[in-house]
């Protein structure tokens, strides 16, 4: 009914979740685990972003750095002091990986502001996978590090003895609970907005509103730019939380 309408020119219709379909890159078919899509290309463009960044942009290192030798620079500085402030110095040893999801998800969410281009940091199963990455591997390590004591993190010494066994129980539900708002907060804060501005556009061909439609997309895709560096910021923070906690888990 809604497509008839269209035709007709008595309706306007717009689906702003359509940017989030996964589709074969080549042919068309069932999507398989070997299939390469869109969301396939554009993981490879942002991996290949940050190789561009990281490697050869500061493959010529000199004292009065190139413009892509700063960026570079800044890039690492940051995440670094980062990891240092927020894990501690003995968490520096575990930077590259934090340093290698802070920059993919920086350029994953950049890349996606590109018109007619797609968004992989907006699907679910792509950060849930690096979420999960991230449980899985301080709960290692925290194992690995401190052996059974590591369990000391779900039991608050500090507290009343009669509320510890329920703070233990939070406390482990919380822990658990972690991998699902890690993924959560970024796919939902990068569909919402790249929604957003998908349905201000759509009312750019309406003469009549055409130009607050287009103030209104201005000022999203800028805020936009802003969401794209905090989540991944948020992202590397929380990693870098995670794994203190793995190695300092006594409260």
């Amino acid at each position: 009914m809604a497509s008839e309408a269209h035709s007709e020119g008595t309706g306007l219709v717009f689906h702003p979740m359509d940017q989030f379909i996964v589709k074969p890159l080549f042919g068309e078919g069932q999507i398989e685990w070997y299939t390469i899509t869109n969301v396939t290309l554009w993981m490879a463009l942002a991996v290949v972003a940050v190789v561009v960044i990281l490697v050869f942009g500061t493959s010529r290192r000199a004292i009065v750095p190139s413009r892509s030798q700063s960026i570079g620079e800044l890039a690492y500085g940051f995440v670094y002091k980062m990891v240092e402030d927020v894990a501690g110095k003995d968490a520096v040893g575990y930077f590259p990986y934090i340093m290698t999801l802070f920059m993919f998800i920086v350029c994953a969410n950049f890349l996606g502001l590109i018109p007619m281009s797609f968004t992989t940091t907006s699907h679910i199963a792509v950060t849930a996978v690096m979420a999960m990455a991230v449980f899985l591997a301080v709960t290692i390590l925290g194992f690995v590090k401190n052996g059974m004591s590591f369990l000391s993190l779900f039991w608050i010494s500090s507290a009343p003895l009669a509320l510890r066994p329920i703070l233990a129980l939070i406390e482990v539900i919380s822990y658990f609970v972690r991998p699902v708002s890690h993924s959560i907060r970024l796919a939902g804060n990068m569909m919402a907005g790249h929604a957003v501005i998908k349905v201000f556009a759509a009312f750019a061909g309406v003469a009549v509103i055409a130009p607050l439609s287009v103030l209104a997309i201005t000022a999203i895709y800028a805020l936009e730019m802003l969401v794209s560096f905090i989540q991944a910021y948020v992202f590397a923070i929380l990693t870098c939380v995670y794994l203190k906690d793995a190695l300092h888990p006594h409260h």
